[in-house]
């Protein structure tokens, strides 16, 4: 049994051009992209088209609820990323820097395969004594997510795009019951990705770039650094740690995007 669910890189056909992408891998990712360095670098401003699921994406057993709050975890993960280099503006306003994103493929979580790995992985808790014993993640029915993205500059050329897809693993990625629960955390991992692409000006997977202070604390649910990545929602912080701890849905514990007034 493989511990790491197989992810396709999918084109949704969102791209402006699909010319000179190029493989850039991670351990456990795989994705196509390209970037003009110095032109990325020298934006100082950029703003979010909400995510949106292709046809035949949407065509996945989530409910809508579901498929909110994956869309907007790509959005609140891409805007506290680009917020360490970018002033970020509303969606309405210009930009040197349009950055949309489109969910083309995914896998739904077992929910019955993941609330075996929460029994699982309690039972050797409950039997030590005093010292945590991590367990594996049962190796089946594991989730995954295929997204595609690009930054355009004003007058609409690409700058940087990227085809991203990946499984969630049994090792690193805990259970929750719900349908959606992979998706969802790794929605975060390819929005992490994809701002670090503009925010280097190169492939995210050649060196590990640390976070600043307040993207950390963003993270952990407190004032995002730009009052416009509120529009996102914050992070679900300690509750959402907590909920992914106990196996909980995601959609218990993250109240998705700000509503609009």
């Amino acid at each position: 049994m493989a511990g790491c669910a197989a992810a396709p890189l999918t084109e949704g056909g969102s791209l402006s051009s699909y010319a000179d992408l190029k493989p850039a891998n991670g351990q456990i990712t795989k994705s196509m992209l390209r970037v003009e360095r110095d032109d990325v670098l020298a934006a100082k401003t950029a703003k979010i088209v909400p995510t949106r699921f292709s046809e035949s994406a949407a065509q996945v057993k989530f409910t809508d609820q579901q498929r909110k709050l994956i869309g907007n975890a790509i959005d609140r993960s891409l805007c506290l990323g680009l917020s360490e280099r970018y002033s970020i503006v509303p969606p309405w306003a210009p930009a040197d820097l349009t950055v949309h994103a489109v969910v083309t493929d995914a896998k739904v979580t077992d929910k019955v395969a993941a609330g075996a790995s929460k029994v699982v992985g309690f039972i050797p808790a409950a039997l030590s004594v005093g010292v945590p014993v991590p367990v594996p993640r049962i190796p089946i029915g594991l989730g995954s997510l295929s997204v595609e993205a690009e930054a355009q500059g004003p007058t609409g050329e690409q700058k940087a795009a990227m085809i991203w897809a990946r499984g969630a693993n049994s090792v690193t990625d805990r259970a929750q019951i719900s349908t959606a629960a992979d998706a969802y955390n790794l929605a975060s991992s390819f929005g992490s990705d994809f701002s670090q692409l503009l925010v280097t000006g190169k492939s995210p997977f050649d060196e590990v770039s640390l976070p600043s202070m307040q993207k950390i604390g963003a993270a952990l649910g407190t004032k995002p650094k730009n009052s416009v990545c509120e529009m996102f929602g914050r992070s679900p912080g300690i509750k959402g740690m907590a909920g992914n701890a106990l196996g909980m849905p995601p959609e218990w514990t993250d109240d998705g995007a700000a509503e609009t007034k």
